[in-house]
């Protein structure tokens, strides 16, 4: 197949320009009329020769006049009637000798049909045939494995003699997984929604719902993460670039895009003409990473990943900052660094201990100061209930006059605050106020109030004290609240 231009679309906030490079445009059929879904396609060297074909389960217009195709680049090999809908294809194995060349298994109405050579070779009815005697124990096993609903996607992994799990997902809304001697599910995973699609990506299950979201559980059913999509997920299928390792998650939108996640990270988005209804990625022709899609509309797409594309997490965007790449100017280890790191090593223990002791007697002498502070009301919040408080004050001036000002704040819900005095505290001899004593108004709730007075500094040597506020209730001595208020020196009288 000849490659052409890259034909990805604006990639929008997901993507960058270098995401939109990643893929070449190898073939664009909009007239193919395939219709079919990611299940009923497969790759694989039919002819032994190094070239792959794909092989297509095909529906047919309306589900009418299924047929089997046989893709060899853009053109069809070969075609031929199928009795019934098209439900599964897959290849595999029969023989061990030269040439290794793959058979065709393809699910249609009851029966399993196997081609070799693209020609009918056996043909297996599923009801009421007995099996064959050297499969009968296999049968029997196979048959203990019950599920409490109809499996609608099923996920299988490890070797059948050896061990292996089997992820079922049901039309009751439920995943189960059974195991080798498991004859019931071992683990079940409930789901909010209908699942459209299972893919497993190692060890994690890629589920996607009817809910436009994608979920992420662990074999035990622990739900690792969910992503959701822009819109409902018509198909699923696995991307695995071999060369590099990865395997990621592919999923088809109704919205005419493609996306391919990691995990929860979105590594690249495709835009498509029409929805695509049908996903598969892998060997096509001689190229090793071609990803084939047939839309809604019965178009056929081959895509061809460039051999210098990586993905990234984060929808393709340029990689790690460029900071990431500086090298940072490390000095040279002293001498005094040196002692200092064998000192550490040697007396480790010595220096925790005592580093939890200073902390311990820290948070001692803090908790004291606290409960010192709550007793005397040195706080500017009041610490009960009864009389919920806020205060806090301004200090405006160059002197020698100042303007004091309070704000007194009722922080209750919905209770008044009556019978409330204010007292000052001062050096008489550095300072006179005209009222060191007067009445609060009511306090409404959620308002503050501001409380003005003067404060006249009577020193001429550039001396500033400390000025106490009490907050008092009628008849009581202690106080509600109390603030210290550091005066600065007058400017006034300096420059005088």
């Amino acid at each position: 197949m000849a490659a052409a231009s890259s034909s990805d679309s604006d990639g929008g906030r997901a993507e960058s320009s270098e995401a939109n490079s990643k893929w070449l445009d190898a073939h664009y059929d909009p007239m193919a009329n395939i219709h079919t879904f990611s299940a009923c396609l497969a790759l694989a060297d039919l002819h032994g020769d190094g070239e792959y074909k794909l092989v297509v389960g095909d529906l047919g217009p309306g589900g009418q006049q299924p047929r089997l195709k046989v893709f060899k680049g853009p053109t069809v090999l070969s075609e031929s009637p199928l009795p019934a809908l098209p439900a599964a294809a897959a290849t595999f194995l029969m023989e061990q000798h030269e040439p290794r060349t793959p058979a065709l298994a393809l699910a249609s109405g009851p029966c399993v049909y196997v081609y070799k050579n693209l020609r009918p070779y056996f043909k297996f009815s599923l009801p009421d045939l007995p099996p064959n005697p050297l499969e009968q124990d296999l049968w029997n096993q196979a048959k203990e494995m019950s599920l409490p609903s109809v499996p609608v996607f099923l996920e299988v992994s490890g070797q059948f003699d050896v061990e292996f799990r089997l992820a079922a997902a049901c039309r009751n809304g439920n995943i189960y997984m059974l195991r080798r001697d498991s004859k019931r599910p071992k683990y079940c995973i409930e789901l909010s929604a209908q699942p459209v699609g299972l893919v497993r990506v190692h060890k994690i299950l890629v589920v996607g719902s009817n809910q436009d979201s994608l979920h992420g559980f662990t074999h035990k059913g622990k739900k690792l993460w969910t992503v959701p999509m822009p819109a409902a997920i018509l198909t699923m299928n696995l991307l695995e670039q071999q060369s590099r390792g990865l395997q990621a998650v592919m999923a088809g939108l109704a919205n005419g895009e493609v996306r391919i996640y990691h995990d929860k990270a979105l590594l690249n988005v495709i835009r498509t003409p029409d929805a695509v209804t049908s996903l598969c990625f892998g060997r096509y022709g001689r190229e090793d990473n071609t990803l084939i899609m047939t839309t809604r509309g019965g178009g056929l797409l081959i895509k061809i990943l460039k051999r210098t594309a990586v993905f990234v997490e984060g929808g393709g965007e340029a990689g790690p900052p460029p900071a990431q790449a500086m090298k940072l100017n490390v000095p040279r280890k002293t001498r005094l660094y040196v002692d200092q790191t064998l000192r550490e090593r040697e007396a480790g223990t010595a220096m925790h201990r005592a580093f939890q002791a200073d902390l311990y007697l820290l948070r001692l002498r803090a908790a004291r100061a606290y409960v010192q502070a709550l007793e005397s009301s040195l706080s500017p919040v009041s610490a009960t209930a009864r009389e919920p408080l806020k205060l806090h004050a301004v200090v405006q001036g160059l002197g020698p006059t100042f303007k004091l000002t309070l704000h007194l704040q009722n922080v209750s819900a919905a209770r008044p605050i009556v019978g409330l005095r204010v007292c000052f505290l001062y050096n008489e001899v550095l300072y006179a106020l005209p009222r060191a004593f007067f009445k609060v108004p009511m306090l409404v709730p959620g308002l503050s109030y501001p409380l003005e007075t003067f404060v006249e500094s009577l020193s001429d040597k550039g001396i500033s004290d400390i000025i106490k506020v009490l907050v008092l209730r009628e008849g009581q001595s202690a106080p509600l609240l109390s603030a210290h208020i550091n005066m600065p020196v007058s400017e006034g009288l300096a420059a005088a």
